[in-house]
């Protein structure tokens, strides 16, 4: 039987278990892979204690959001995809289906073929951190080369990639991070200036680097603690998107900066866009192609065993001198 981990309440991470599991038919419209890798994500760890957007039906169940397998189940009315076809998997909210198993059943609306080239490492890498990236910076503001853009938290893997995107599209991007160390590595990624949030005021900065124009965009994972920093500086028609609470807690909106300057306060999921199948043929094929001509590609940080969970998690939840995701290995 395959193993899985599993989880019982909302005690965290350390409370998961790796269990065996029964084998899943995939239903109609659904496939079924045998994962090869899975990927962590700050989600994972946020649902385990119940603060995120989304919760559990119902216990046990699984984490995990990406993964990368080969199909060895096709559901009834389930078209396009063949028995031994390298896939990955799209984000999608999975409730207690999630990809932390080596057998996954999954609706195939939110599978998609292997980028060729890349290890399974890779392919249970793409679609989280760009696809997060993509759709407020290409669709929702259309970032071009007059706007500028803050992203904050910007090594994180969604962060990095809004940097690779965002350059791609011409736009001038800010990343701020609280290491001085990380900002070689930031500009690596795209950014084309960087603010450390423990060193000087934050809005005048951006000021300075916008030529007092503002930023047109805030991609923003924080929470309470830098939204009121950097909002004096808010562009005017400015949109912030709020995807995340890496301080565990929610921003009080500073209204007076966003009336004057008409701004948009954007509680952003990826899960939201993905659900609508022209957004996404849009994110997916511009992924794809950017993959192909090597203008960006995931990066690996750590690779770890499926027994090797809660140092995984560990890891990832501690500040870190490499950049990358943290990826789970199944030996299948």
């Amino acid at each position: 039987m395959p193993r899985a981990w599993r989880i019982h309440d909302y005690s965290g991470y350390r409370s998961l278990e790796l269990a065996e599991v029964p084998f899943e038919e995939p239903g109609p419209g659904e496939v079924r892979l045998r994962v090869e890798a899975f990927a962590l994500n700050w989600g994972d760890m946020d649902l385990m204690k119940d603060n995120y957007s989304f919760s559990f039906p119902r216990f046990p169940a699984r984490v995990g959001i990406e993964a990368a397998g080969i199909v060895d189940a096709i559901g009834p009315q389930t078209e396009g995809f063949a028995i031994g076809e390298r896939v990955s998997t799209l984000p999608y909210f999975y409730y207690d289906r999630g990809a932390s198993t080596e057998s996954l059943a999954i609706d195939a609306r939110y599978v998609t073929r292997a980028a060729p080239n890349l290890s399974a490492v890779e392919n249970a890498s793409i679609w989280m951190q760009y696809l997060t990236a993509y759709f407020p910076l290409a669709e929702v503001s259309k970032v071009g080369p007059s706007s500028h853009v803050l992203v904050t938290a910007a090594t994180s893997t969604a962060g990095s990639a809004s940097l690779e995107i965002g350059r791609i599209l011409g736009a001038t991007m800010i990343g701020t991070t609280r290491f001085e160390e990380n900002a070689d590595y930031l500009r690596q990624m795209g950014a084309n200036h960087v603010i450390v949030t423990g060193k000087g005021d934050i809005a005048e900065q951006i000021l300075d680097i916008t030529g007092g124009k503002g930023v047109d965009m805030a991609f923003d994972p924080i929470g309470a603690g830098l939204i009121a920093r950097y909002s004096p500086a808010l562009a005017r028609n400015a949109r912030i998107y709020f995807y995340g609470t890496l301080d565990t807690t929610h921003p009080e909106l500073p209204f007076v900066d966003m009336f004057q300057k008409n701004a948009v306060f954007h509680p952003y999921s990826v899960f939201n866009y993905v659900e609508d199948p022209v957004l996404l043929a849009k994110g997916t094929t511009f992924v794809y192609e950017m993959l192909k001509q090597g203008r960006i590609r995931p990066r690996i940080d750590r690779v770890y065993p499926m027994e090797k969970y809660i140092e995984a998690f560990d890891y990832l939840s501690q500040p870190r001198t490499a950049h990358g995701k943290v990826v789970i290995e199944t030996g299948l």
